[in-house]
């Protein structure tokens, strides 16, 4: 998982850059055909990895609850994100992760729920098809933020 594990790190890297870059109005514009802007894009690929390693696998989040309850699949923007929030996403895009990549080492992520991702239908049987799968489901919203930064 070491190729896995590195994607997701330079997916996140990028994703850090885009915060970096641009600025809190830019993060906040939600692009006419949108539903959604920047900043939910980067949260919602780092919440993912919750729900689908630890959620399914049957452990806490490692993360405030809050975080992944407003941009877990189905949500959007309900208010504006503030320099303090980017911080933070900034932080846990890489905490998150490195807390992963412990965790997958140390064999916490022993059951693991069967789950089918409507983006291409495929279904989960582990936590390795689930970190594939979430290499994959970031590299796809990382799409969605290169076609939405043209726009703001």
């Amino acid at each position: 998982m070491e190729f896995t594990f590195k994607n997701i790190e330079n997916n996140r890297l990028i994703f850090k850059k885009f915060l970096e870059e641009l600025t809190v109005e830019q993060l906040n514009t939600i692009p006419e055909g949108f539903n959604n802007n920047i900043f939910w894009n980067i949260a919602h690929a780092m919440i993912t990895s919750q729900l689908l390693c630890y959620k399914l696998s049957g452990l806490p989040f490692t993360i405030d609850a809050a975080w992944v309850m407003s941009y877990k699949k189905g949500t959007k923007p309900e208010k504006d994100i503030t320099d303090a929030d980017v911080k933070e996403l900034k932080e846990l895009l890489f905490a998150t992760l490195e807390q992963l990549k412990q965790d997958y080492s140390a064999g916490k992520f022993n059951a693991f729920e069967p789950y089918t991702v409507s983006t291409n239908n495929s279904t989960l049987n582990s936590v390795d098809d689930a970190l594939e799968f979430n290499e994959y489901h970031e590299g796809m919203h990382l799409g969605y933020i290169l076609a939405q930064k043209k726009l703001v």
